[in-house]
C-alpha cells in the first residue's frame, strides 16, 4: 500500500491542447489514488479550459504572471516564458506547503530552482523543444543557441525523465547526446468517463453544427506546425475526384460531406490568429466555401482577428426560429476555433473520420479520442500515431500528401457500413486495452514511487549553480539581442 502524496504540477498554460489533457488526466489519476495534487500554471482562462480545472475538481494555482509579459514587442517568446517560470518556481519554493514530488512537464528551465524545495522532481517530456523551434536564419540560430545548451542541462537536473512514445523517446537521445538518461515511456491515456458522458443535446452551441452531410473531422491547435492545410487540399481533392470519376452512391456520399477544423486557438498567440485566416484563404482559393464560427464569449479584440464574416453560434434556442435545420448545406469547410467539450463530444459522435495531418507528431492525443469514439481516423505515417493505429483496422497510414490523404478519406466516406462499424469497434477496443486511466495511473504512481526510493539527482548546490547559469544565459540573450 503506498502512503499518500502531496505531488504538485507545473505545466506553463493551463488551456485545451494535448499537453493539458495529459497533465489534468494525470493529475485526476493520483487523485483517485489516495494523493494530494495542486496544479501551478502561469496562465489559466477559465473560458479556455478543461471542465476538472474549473469546476473545482482540480486545486489550481496560477502564479509568475504579474511582472514578465508573454512576449516583448511580439517576440522573445522563449525568454519571457522562462523568466516567467522561474517566478513562477519562485513562488513554489515559497511556499509552505512541502511537496514529495513535483510534476514538471513541456519546459525544464525551472527545474534548478525547484530543487530548493528539496522534493524529487518527475519530469514528462513531450517532445524536445530544441527541434520545435525555427532557425532560419544565423539571427535565430544565435538566439537559440543558448537556449537549447539551457534544456539540455536543465533537463538532466531531473530526478526522473519520463517520454510519450517510443519515437520520441529515440528522438530524445538523438537531441540530447550529453545526457546519459535514457528516458522511459509513458504513453498518455483517455479518462473513459468524460467520453463515456452522453452529449447535452440541449446545447445552444450546437445548432451551428446540425447538417444532414457526413462529417470530415479534423482536430488541431490552429499552428502552422500541424500541417492542417493538408486536410484542406486532400478533401478538396477528394471533391474534385469524385466530380470527374464517382458515380452512383459512391459520388452521393463524397459530395454529401463537410470538413469541420475544430482546434485551440488562443487571441494572444499571433500565429493562431494568423493561421486560422490563412487556412480560410486557402480553402477558398480550392474552391471552397467556407465558415467561421466565433468561440463562445469571445472579445471584441478577439472576434476582431478571425476571419472575415465569422458568425457567433446561439447562445439560446428558440422554438419559433425558422432558420434551415441543415446548417451546413451550403458549407464545404467549417472552421470552429476554441470549440466547446461538449461541441468536441458531438462532432467525435457524428464524424464518419478523423483527419490527424502532422508529420512526425510525438504521439497525437487525438487519435485515441477518435478512436475510443470509435471513429476511423487517416494520420500521417510518422512518429507517434505508427504505435497508436493499426493501419487498415482502425484507419491508415498515409505519406503527408494530399493524394494519399484523399484516396483514404474517400475510402472511409464510400465504405460499406457495416465494415466502417468493425473498423470503429477495433479502435474502440485497442484504445480501452492500451490506453486506459486507471492503466496509466498505475504506471506513474509506480515510477513516482519508484523515483523516491532513490536519493535526489543533484544537491541544492548545484541547483545554485544552475540558477546562476540560467541568469547568465538570459544576460547574454539579451545582450546579443541588443547586438543584433
Amino acid at each position: 500500500m503506498v502512503r499518500p502524496l502531496n505531488i504538485a504540477f507545473i505545466h506553463p498554460d493551463l488551456g485545451i491542447g494535448g499537453a493539458e489533457r495529459l497533465v489534468v488526466d494525470a493529475a485526476i489519476s493520483l487523485q483517485k489514488r489516495g494523493h494530494r495534487v495542486v496544479i501551478y500554471t502561469m496562465h489559466h482562462d477559465l473560458s479556455h479550459c478543461f471542465a476538472e480545472t474549473r469546476d473545482g475538481t482540480l486545486d489550481v494555482r496560477v502564479g509568475g504572471n504579474w511582472l514578465v509579459p508573454r512576449s516583448i514587442g511580439g517576440r522573445f517568446h522563449i525568454l519571457c516564458t522562462i523568466l516567467r517560470s522561474l517566478m513562477l518556481a519562485r513562488q513554489i519554493v515559497n511556499d509552505s506547503e512541502q511537496y514529495d514530488a513535483l510534476f514538471v512537464d513541456q519546459l525544464s528551465a525551472p527545474i534548478p530552482l525547484l530543487k530548493y524545495t528539496h522534493a524529487h522532481i518527475f519530469f514528462y517530456c513531450h517532445f524536445p523543444d530544441y527541434l520545435l523551434a525555427r532557425r532560419d536564419s544565423l539571427g535565430q540560430k544565435l538566439y537559440r543557441a543558448p537556449f537549447d545548451l539551457l534544456e539540455e542541462f536543465t533537463t538532466g537536473e531531473a530526478d526522473e525523465i519520463v517520454v510519450n512514445s517510443r519515437f520520441t523517446q529515440e528522438t530524445f537521445r538523438k537531441a540530447f547526446p550529453h545526457l546519459s538518461k535514457i528516458p522511459k515511456v509513458l504513453s498518455p491515456a483517455l479518462n473513459f468517463e468524460a467520453y463515456d458522458r452522453p452529449v447535452d443535446s440541449g446545447d445552444p452551441l450546437l445548432r451551428a453544427l446540425l447538417t444532414e452531410k457526413r462529417i470530415v473531422l479534423s482536430i488541431n491547435r490552429f499552428e502552422r506546425k500541424k500541417d492542417i492545410g493538408l486536410a484542406l487540399q486532400a478533401f478538396a481533392l477528394c471533391l474534385q475526384r469524385n466530380s470527374a470519376t464517382g458515380n452512383g452512391a459512391k459520388r452521393a456520399a463524397i459530395n454529401n460531406c463537410c470538413l469541420v477544423v475544430a482546434g485551440g486557438w488562443d487571441p494572444r498567440v499571433s500565429e493562431n490568429t494568423q493561421y486560422l485566416k490563412e487556412l480560410d484563404a486557402q480553402a477558398k482559393q480550392l474552391g471552397l466555401c467556407t465558415r467561421t464560427i466565433s468561440p463562445q464569449r469571445a472579445s471584441k479584440e478577439a472576434l476582431a482577428l478571425l476571419p472575415d464574416g465569422a458568425v457567433g453560434a446561439p447562445t439560446i434556442l428558440d422554438d419559433d426560429d425558422d432558420s434551415p435545420t441543415d446548417q451546413l448545406a451550403s458549407i464545404d469547410v467549417l472552421f470552429l476555433p476554441s470549440f466547446t467539450e461538449n461541441q468536441r463530444a458531438f462532432l467525435l459522435s457524428a464524424a464518419r473520420c478523423v483527419v490527424y495531418t502532422p508529420t512526425n507528431e510525438h504521439l497525437g492525443i487525438v487519435p485515441l479520442e477518435a478512436m475510443y469514439m470509435r471513429v476511423p481516423v487517416v494520420a500521417a505515417d510518422s512518429g507517434g500515431p505508427r504505435e497508436t493505429i493499426q493501419h487498415g483496422q482502425t484507419g491508415y497510414l498515409c505519406e503527408p500528401a494530399e493524394d494519399d490523404f484523399a484516396a483514404a478519406i474517400s475510402k472511409l466516406l464510400t465504405m460499406d457500413d457495416n465494415k466502417w462499424r468493425v473498423m470503429g469497434d477495433a479502435g474502440h477496443d485497442r484504445v480501452k486495452l492500451a490506453f486506459s486511466l486507471d492503466t496509466f495511473g498505475a504506471k506513474l504512481e509506480h515510477l513516482i514511487v519508484d523515483m523516491l526510493q532513490r536519493p535526489t539527482h543533484a544537491s541544492v548546490v548545484l541547483g545554485v549553480i544552475a540558477t546562476l547559469f540560467i541568469i547568465f544565459v538570459v544576460a547574454l540573450t539579451l545582450l546579443l539581442t541588443w547586438w543584433r
